[in-house]
């Protein structure tokens, strides 16, 4: 029984970080301001022709599309008075398999929360101060190894952020559809490599930054309660 109780308080420790990186990931990809930051600082209407407006119909078409059940995607924009087809067919594939990953992405998230959701619930209806103060410490636990998993992403994002895109693509997709040529690929244009620089970043600090709320909430609990039971 021992050793079932701390397999599970390790399982909960190790699922936080999972827990809070797809969380953040989640949160990035269907983030508007995200999307419309990353056309204005990359002059993505002057790249491709397209209105602003235009373009935050796109995001919102992407959007739409990562959260749907359909397979593919048709997304019609306006340029110059003009309605078309935005992407290509080789452009529609590879956000299929983007689509994957994301809905990947989902599942691991909501297997990770309901997890720690049901770990934190068991603990809490034990209403006994040892298991309060062991979920904290898993909790501060779990809070410590995101900040230190951040800190390791972080540092290969700053340091060669093109060669780990290069690897990512490399091991998320079978086939070669996400080589695309910024000179006629729409989707490569609206999202360049810049954007995704800075995706990567929004997402790992997201991620610290819940760590630390996570992380804060549970140490000033154990920190409350020790004082607490002082004599």
């Amino acid at each position: 029984m021992r050793g079932l109780v701390i397999a599970a308080k390790w399982l909960f420790i190790l699922c936080l970080p999972i827990l809070l990186l797809t969380a953040s990931i989640g949160w990035g990809v269907n983030s508007h301001w995200l999307y419309k930051y990353g056309f204005e600082k990359y002059n993505v209407s002057q790249t491709t022709g397209i209105a602003e407006v235009e373009l935050e119909k796109a995001a919102t078409g992407l959007i739409s599309y990562f959260n749907s059940g359909e397979a593919n995607i048709n997304l019609t924009v306006i340029k110059d008075g003009e309605s078309f087809e935005l992407f290509n067919q080789r452009e529609v594939i590879h956000l299929r398999d983007v689509k994957g990953l994301i809905r990947l992405d989902y599942w691991v998230l909501l297997g990770t929360l309901i997890y720690t959701l049901s770990y934190a619930g068991v603990s809490l209806f034990w209403r006994r101060g040892k298991y309060w103060r062991r979920l904290g410490w898993g909790m501060v636990s779990g809070s410590g190894i995101t900040l230190a998993l951040m800190l390791a992403i972080g540092l290969g994002i700053l340091l060669n952020f093109d060669q780990l895109f290069w690897q990512f693509h490399l091991l998320s997709f079978s086939n070669e559809f996400w080589q695309l040529d910024p000179t006629r690929d729409y989707l490569i244009m609206l999202f360049p490599g810049g954007f995704w620089y800075d995706a990567a970043l929004f997402c790992a600090l997201a991620t610290v930054g819940l760590a630390i709320i996570l992380g804060g909430v549970a140490g000033g609990y154990l920190v409350f309660s020790r004082r607490r039971a002082a004599p």
